[in-house]
């Protein structure tokens, strides 16, 4: 198989890429700019393009695929080639499907906790030594990629995003794997440039439900009021499985779970994740595991890259990295961390980086998301709005909108990050959320500076 893809660079592109690579396929790719860490993952398979840019004599008859990322646009020369050469063209969602239809499909959605929650179910059946094939929005440890198709797995695990397929497939990625099983773990208005409206929004994960194969299974959240609205107009023929957070306790700062009269100590924590761990859960039982099997295997689960990710830390100081960015993911992390921590001084820090947190109109949705912190500061650089031809929005309308007390808001990362020096540690977690990088700051280094004081 000849397969080229138009923007490898992306997280997801470059993935599937080297999946398709290590299948035995003949890969080719474009794009014009390769950022860390895709380009050297893509040059140490021989796959990063010799030259950036877009070439449409990339494009031949020869080539029994063309998969599109989101990066090209409509006019992208290389597209253009390949349709006047009548080629078959994947968004990478569509492609997955068509390495995956023949195998028991499972997709996670939801607006949090859906890479947690692929990741726990990909971990326990690894433990168990089942074969899979999978694709997560996180790097994980003990698996190379963030992407794996194989002919011998029989199940295919995938995160199933919400955001657009490609520039010419404006569906949500979700709406084209066909689950036979699905989970959803909340509804929380997102991505506003793409769904304006909350109830539009709420609508694409009922589409999402309606594609569910025949008599397959919905598992979901039961104490969302929107799952519960979606649950109940989904087919009849669809097995609906709610699920609750599971019974726990927590001892000196460690949460234990509570299964038949005995403990099970895990590794991470947050009501979040013990929401996250029932559902991971009902899959796995879906998928013939047992109960023994799966806390076996979730007791030695550490969570992924980025998730509640723990930078440094000392006896009395922890920092920790997460990529929360909308406002349920900010309430979630700030209340796990203050309540698995309560003698401790929280400071949040959030960096706005995102479309939808950095547009004016969707500002209010934050109200009260960082209430549990001590001290919760809010980043966000003007030239990324610019950059994003968005409205100019004020660090009072901000502020306004949060609405908590106390608030700092910053927009320059290099005073910020003096403050944050600045600052006693002894007794204190910092807690950085942020889906980028604070305008280019090394948040390890930052850390480690912290600590060390």
């Amino acid at each position: 198989m000849n397969v080229h893809f138009i923007a490898i660079g992306g997280s997801a592109m470059h993935n599937l890429a080297i999946a398709l690579h290590k299948k035995g396929y003949r890969v080719t790719g474009s794009d014009d700019e390769v950022f860390e860490p895709s380009k050297s993952r893509l040059k140490s398979y021989s796959l990063l393009p010799e030259n950036e840019g877009w070439y449409p004599e990339n494009i031949s008859p020869e080539l029994d695929a063309v998969i599109l990322g989101m990066h090209a646009r409509q006019d992208n020369p290389e597209l253009i080639r390949a349709q006047e050469l009548g080629l078959k063209i994947f968004s990478y969602p569509e492609y997955l499907y068509e390495q995956t239809k023949d195998k028991i499909r499972v997709v996670i959605g939801g607006s949090h906790g859906k890479t947690t929650i692929t990741s726990m179910i990909m971990h326990v059946l690894r433990y168990n030594q089942m074969a899979f094939d999978y694709m997560v929005g996180a790097q994980l440890e003990g698996f190379d990629t963030m992407v794996s198709l194989t002919e011998e797995a029989k199940i295919a695990v995938f995160e199933g995003d919400e955001y657009l397929s490609s520039p010419i497939d404006r569906r949500p990625k979700f709406h084209l794997y066909f689950p036979d099983i699905a989970l959803l773990s909340g509804i929380a208005w997102d991505h506003i440039n793409v769904f304006p409206t909350f109830p539009f929004y709420v609508e694409q994960f009922q589409l999402f439900a309606d594609l569910i194969e025949p008599n397959g299974s919905l598992i979901y959240f039961g104490s969302d009021e929107n799952l519960q609205q979606v649950a109940s107009k989904s087919r009849a023929d669809i097995q609906k499985l709610p699920y609750q957070s599971h019974d726990s306790v927590i001892e000196n700062g460690i949460i234990y779970l509570i299964a038949d009269n005995r403990k099970i100590r895990l590794q991470i924590f947050g009501d979040h994740n013990l929401q996250n761990i029932s559902g991971a859960q009902l899959i796995c039982r879906q998928l013939g595991l047992t109960d023994e099997q799966f806390y076996s295997a979730i007791a030695e689960f550490k969570g992924a890259s980025r998730r509640l990710e723990v930078l440094a830390e000392t006896e009395n100081c922890v920092v920790f990295n997460d990529f929360a960015h909308s406002p349920s993911k900010l309430k979630a992390t700030t209340e796990a961390l203050k309540k698995q921590f309560p003698e401790r001084k929280l400071v949040a820090c959030l960096e706005l980086h995102t479309f939808s947190s950095l547009k004016k109109e969707f500002l209010p949705q934050y109200k009260n998301s960082m209430d549990e912190a001590d001290l919760a500061i809010v980043y966000f650089n003007p030239h990324t709005i610019e950059h994003k031809k968005l409205e100019p929005i004020t660090q009072q309308q901000v502020a306004e909108a949060f609405d908590s007390p106390g608030l700092m808001v910053s927009t320059d990362s290099d005073q910020l990050f003096d403050f944050l020096k600045s600052q006693n540690w002894d007794n204190s977690n910092l807690l950085l959320m942020t889906s980028g990088n604070f305008s280019g700051k090394n948040l390890k280094d930052l850390a480690i500076q912290l600590v060390c004081k």
